[in-house]
Formats: structure tokens, sequence, C-alpha cells
């Protein structure tokens, strides 16, 4: 896949002196996002590490119109000033094209704001909803989310000799927002630059309510060094653990398929938070880890073939 072309005079949007930690994904995650459209972009952000690391009062990271909003209502927040927008319009008050960008952790997305997310979809909003998901509460203090990985040591599922972790799968988000029937929803990870500025250009392009989930690797959180985070973003690709794909009006394609996928204990070794998986004597959780990896794989393998039949 090609990456879009980009230019050194794209308008800067976010700039560094923000307080995310050495090694976080988000700040690459927003160059990717920005780095895709040229058009005015005002930005809705929930409650979480991103907002709070990059508008510590008095100062900002944010070279665009930026709004704060409560951790539940990112997507409501955001379809309000789209819908003045769009009032603004046929009223023939304003001419400009402007882009709406509403961002949430996963805690923000996958489970606090859910019903205020699925409102902004059904209601068929033009804006770009992005989750940065790092697999739990990362800012008040690695509390486990429904996007945290069956068997990982938080601090509300701790591993000890009782419970091994977080005893439930991780929530399929973007397969519930696929069946809101959006005319976009993709995954992507930082580590692969092409495909997230592709589909995030497709996202800008595409009118009405699109949704794209970015894996989003923590440091502190996982338990990982600083210099490894674009190879935790491959490694979770790698294992399919998370599938780079995308949805186009119903039509799925998987866009990153490993020529040999890895095994899921290639990503478990690397992260303090899976360490307890590795004896011996946790070896199920392993395995069933793997198998519910295998499902979701195969699972989107059989709709890009039903969907997508000359999909390779």
């Amino acid at each position: 896949m090609a990456a879009p072309k980009q230019s050194a005079k794209e308008p800067v949007r976010f700039i560094g002196g923000h307080r995310a930690c050495a090694g976080c994904g988000y700040p690459v995650f927003l160059k990717q996002i920005f780095s895709s459209t040229k058009d005015p972009i005002v930005v809705v952000s929930a409650t979480g590490c991103l907002e709070v690391t990059s508008t510590i009062y008095p100062y900002s990271a944010w070279k665009t119109p930026f709004l704060h909003n409560a951790f539940e209502n990112s997507a409501a927040t955001c379809s309000g000033i789209e819908g003045a927008y769009q009032s603004l319009k046929k009223q023939g008050r304003y001419d400009k094209n402007v882009k709406f960008l509403a961002l949430g952790g996963d805690g923000g997305t996958y489970d606090i704001g859910l019903q205020s997310l699925s409102g902004a979809m059904e209601r068929r909003h033009d804006m770009l909803y992005v989750c940065y998901n790092n697999e739990a509460y990362m800012n008040t203090g690695v509390q486990r989310s429904s996007a945290t990985q069956l068997g990982a040591h938080t601090t509300t599922s701790p591993a000890g000799k009782v419970v091994l972790g977080k005893t439930e799968r991780s929530k399929n988000l973007t397969e519930i927002m696929a069946a809101h029937e959006l005319p976009y929803v993709a995954q992507t990870t930082i580590a692969y630059w092409a495909d997230a500025t592709s589909k995030f250009e497709k996202a800008w392009n595409t009118p009405g309510p699109k949704f794209v989930n970015v894996y989003s690797p923590c440091v502190p959180g996982w338990g990982y060094h600083m210099s490894q985070t674009v190879k935790m973003s491959k490694l979770a690709v790698e294992t399919n653990l998370w599938p780079c794909y995308e949805v186009v009006d119903g039509v799925y394609k998987v866009t990153q398929k490993p020529k040999e996928r890895k095994p899921i204990e290639e990503l478990l070794k690397t992260q303090v938070r899976f360490k307890h998986l590795l004896k011996p004597e946790n070896k199920g959780i392993v395995e069933l880890a793997q198998k519910f990896i295998d499902q979701r794989f195969e699972h989107l393998l059989r709709m890009e073939k039903a969907t997508n039949p000359e999909a390779k």
C-alpha cells in the first residue's frame, strides 16, 4: 500500500512540549491523522491520557481548535458542534470546509462513552471518531477496561493465586461499529505508517460518520522499554491479536496479512502485564487466548471472502 502524498507545508496542529510518556503511541497517530488532510479540523477529546498530558494549564500542545469534555461524551459533544456547523452552512452564514475529530481512549470509548458514540454514529453525523486503544484506564491507574486482553494484569484484575489477571476476552468494538452500517470503519496501529495514513485519508474523504480504532501501546501500563513501542504494535499485528482491516460500505478488506502468524507467546513475553501467563501451570489461559485470537481472524477472513470476492 502506497503512502498518501504529504507535504512539509501542511499545517502544524500538534506541537512538542506535551507531557506524554516517552514511547507513548498517541503523539504518533495524531501526526498520522493530521497529515492525512489539509482541511481545518475541530478536535474534541474525552478526559484521558491524551487530554491530560497535552493541556496542562496554562499550556497547550494544540494548534487547532480543541475542546475538552467529560470522560463519557466526546462523541456527543463533537456531534453537537458538527450539527451547529451544518446549520450555519444551510443558513449561508459560513462557507468553509471544516472536519470534525472526536478522540477517546478505550475507557472513554469501549465503556463509559459507548452510548454516546453509538448515538452519534446512528444519527449519521459527518465526523471521525478515533479510539486510541491502550487496553486499560491508564490515566487513572491502569484499571482494566473491556478492551483489556484476557489474562492481563491490571490494578483491578491483578494476577495472583486465585485469579490470573482479567478473566474475560476483550470487546470487539470495531465489529460493533461495523454493525452500525457506517460508510467507513477501520482498525490500524501506529507501526504501519502507510496503512494508518491511508485509512485516515479515506475516512476524511468519506462523508458521514467514520470510526477508526488505533492500537496505541502504553509503556507504564504494559511494562516494556520505551524504545519498543513500534515493536509492540507490529507484534500485535503479526500475532493476529490486532488485525489491520477496513470496512467500506460493508465490504471487508484485511490490509495487513502476516506471511506466517506468530504465536501469541511472542507478544506475551515482551510485556510485564503478561509475565505470569508464561508459567507452565498457566498454559491453559494462553491456549484459550490463542483460540479467541484465531477465531476472530478467521471470522475476518470469512467476512472478506463473503463481501469482497476479489480480495487476495
